[in-house]
């Protein structure tokens, strides 16, 4: 689990979309990234802070693809 002492601020969760697609992002806390389903991208977030830039993310795999499409956008 995270520290809560790096977990990123819910008002900056609400407005956050991928820089690539525009689509909506998924936080995965345990993993410390934002998913983007659409774009195929896991942004990280380095000590509380989600980097949004496109050579930083990391590509999902098929099945974190298919994991993450089933959760719901927050």
């Amino acid at each position: 689990m995270a520290d809560p002492a790096t977990d990123v601020d819910p008002r900056l969760l609400e407005i956050l979309v991928c820089p690539l697609t525009k689509a909506p992002l998924i936080y995965d806390r345990a993993a410390q990234e934002l998913i983007s389903v659409e774009a195929g991208l896991a942004y990280p977030i380095r000590d509380g802070i989600p980097i949004m830039l496109v050579d930083e993310a990391r590509p999902l795999d098929e099945v974190e693809k298919t994991k993450h499409r089933a959760k719901p956008a927050p």
